[in-house]
């Protein structure tokens, strides 16, 4: 119970007032609303749009206005507005956007007022109150867009996946290397997520013991409107490159495992025909270095009557007992997300975290940037989960 305890008593963030919490835990309470009095941190209103699903937490500012100053550019991907919202809630300021398309300039400017049209990139990465740019590019053009960034001097935050190919990974590396500037991921399915930031501190803290295997669901829903690059493997990377690269960075966060190999994975095309090139469905086995194993399934079959655009789940088994994330639904049930399953020595616990937890990632990640620290992620961890996508999706075999 200690854990529990100090897991809610340091989160400056927690509305719930604490003695009640910490009686509702004390007490062994089978379910507990850990949120029922809390403002939801993700709105109702996008949870049926995974590309355009931008969280919002509470205000939780790590410097002061002007003090750590971003750029947004390559609006490709709806996932912009989630990095720029976790930025900004850390208090950081967004002074430019650079963006080709007209109508998406328009819609980021209506959303971010304070955001100035930049001409070109180039003119972002002349200014040097810019510390660090954020992108959404298409996928294939994020790795080179990253160095660019990165050889002007800037610190770099892009969507996942970072890269389509271990080329660009290796590229990155040696940009890295050269320029001492980051280049990181919105691995958004664990830092964007209270339940799974919850569970990473559950585990870090050794309430299920050593992990024995991760288990991660991530479907996805297809929607219309999608972009001729999403259906273009060139482009999108593959389905395990994609969606995948969430799931490689959450077995590697919650089994402590620096590295891994891949065992088993496979991709299909079940119900895309007219996108021949698009990957529907995909799995991967990895092995850790460490012993622990993993096992994803990603898809886009998420069905209109669910009332989010995933169910997303992950199993983490440890020698001591297991957590489940139910992060976006608790189906049938109850439509909130963030729902945590707790299962040990001492019995069974729920807990519903949602507002209770805040998104420290982005705060972390300034001040990283700042100090030339690595508290938020590592380098190292960033471009591994990279490469593990890459070389699951090489090593694939196409089973539909």
């Amino acid at each position: 119970m200690q854990i529990f305890r100090r897991l809610i008593t340091r989160d400056p963030m927690s509305t719930l007032p604490r003695r009640q919490f910490l009686h509702t835990i004390a007490a062994g309470a089978a379910t507990v609303a850990v949120g029922a009095h809390a403002q939801p941190s993700s709105p109702m209103s996008q949870k049926s749009d995974g590309m355009n699903y931008a969280p919002k937490g509470k205000p939780n500012p790590v410097v002061k206005p002007g003090e750590f100053v971003f750029a947004a550019a390559h609006l490709d991907h709806g996932h912009i507005n989630g990095q720029c919202n976790g930025l900004i809630e850390a208090g950081a300021t967004l002074k430019w956007v650079y963006e080709p398309d007209a109508a998406k300039l328009a819609a980021f400017q209506k959303a971010y007022p304070t955001a100035k049209a930049a001409r070109s990139l180039d003119e972002i990465l002349a200014d040097p109150e810019v510390k660090l740019v954020a992108a959404a590019a298409i996928p294939n053009l994020r790795g080179p867009l990253g160095c660019k960034v990165m050889q002007a001097g800037k610190d770099y935050f892009t969507d996942k996946t970072p890269f389509t190919t271990l080329d660009q990974l290796a590229e990155a590396k040696r940009v890295v290397a050269a320029t001492g500037r980051k280049y990181m991921v919105y691995y958004s399915e664990r830092l964007h997520v209270e339940s799974a930031m919850f569970a990473t501190d559950l585990v870090q803290q050794g309430a299920i013991g050593r992990v024995i295997q991760v288990l991660g669901l991530g479907p996805h829903r297809e929607g219309t409107g999608r972009p001729a690059w999403f259906y273009e493997r060139a482009k999108y990377g593959g389905i395990l490159c994609d969606i995948g690269s969430h799931q490689f960075e959450q077995f590697l966060t919650f089994s402590g495992a620096t590295d891994a190999t891949v065992q088993h994975a496979a991709v299909g095309n079940y119900a895309h025909p007219d996108h021949p090139e698009f990957e529907d469905f995909g799995e991967a086995n990895l092995l850790g270095n460490n012993g622990a194993t993993n096992y994803v399934r990603i898809d886009w079959f998420t069905p209109p009557g669910l009332s989010t655009w995933g169910d997303g789940r992950m199993i983490i088994l440890g020698e001591k007992g297991y957590i489940e994330l139910r992060k976006y639904v608790d189906v049938g049930r109850d439509k909130k997300g963030d729902n945590v399953y707790i299962v040990d020595q001492q019995g069974e616990r729920y807990l519903n975290v949602q507002g209770q937890v805040g998104f420290r990632f982005f705060g972390e990640l300034i001040l990283d940037c700042l100090n030339r620290t690595e508290k938020a992620m590592t380098q190292a961890h960033a471009f591994k989960a990279a490469e593990l996508c890459l070389k699951a999706q090489a090593a694939a075999k196409k089973i539909a």
